[in-house]
């Protein structure tokens, strides 16, 4: 049962390989392909970028493939930095530039009103392009004061769960394949995925 994850970021990767270990599925990545083709995130919602790129690369590669889009959502910034997460600080964005440009904008504002939500999307597509199955979950937590842990990727360093007031760079991988957004979105999916993939 081959299913092409549509990502080409190694930690988003190994994290998702995590989440499907033990289904008995051959799992390729973007990088396995040498045709596969870069695909513009236009939507405006999580949503519509996973399922922009689960159905591109499906239509392309003529394989299942499992489009994914999440970030981070910020309260007080109005949901910023939003599905522009992975390229907030610009062109030339990374982890450090956007955790920076993202402690910046809230310097000023109190601990108790740095709550935020990380956001994630899945769209699964089959062969000829069409959506056969999607889910969406959230979770929630805050943007502490500066980076803490050296765990995960993204703005992991400065989103705390305040149930156990650490933060996903402090959880380390076991606790995130459990708590997290794309944790949830996934155990949403993996029943209908595996019904369908069968």
């Amino acid at each position: 049962m081959l299913l092409v994850l549509g990502t080409r970021n190694q930690k988003k990767l190994q994290e998702l390989i995590l989440l499907l270990a033990g289904h008995r599925l051959n799992l390729k990545s973007l990088s396995d392909y040498a045709n596969a083709i870069e695909v513009e995130e236009t939507g405006s919602t999580f949503a519509e970028n996973a399922a922009l790129k689960a159905v591109t690369q499906a239509r392309h590669l003529g394989h299942w493939v499992l489009g994914e889009d999440s970030g981070l959502c910020v309260d007080v910034l109005n949901g910023e930095p939003g599905v522009y997460s992975s390229r907030f600080s610009g062109k030339n964005a990374n982890d450090q530039s956007n955790n920076s440009l993202l402690l910046e904008k809230m310097r000023d504002i109190p601990l108790q009103r740095r709550t935020a939500s990380y956001t994630c999307s899945m769209a699964l597509a089959d062969p000829n392009g069409a959506i056969r199955a999607t889910a969406e979950a959230h979770c929630r937590g805050r943007i502490v004061l500066k980076p803490v842990g050296d765990s995960g990727f993204g703005y992991d360093p400065l989103f705390e769960i305040l149930e156990y007031h650490q933060t996903f760079g402090q959880l380390g991988d076991s606790v995130k394949s459990v708590l997290s957004h794309r944790a949830r979105a996934y155990r949403i999916l993996i029943p209908e995925l595996l019904r369908l993939l069968s």
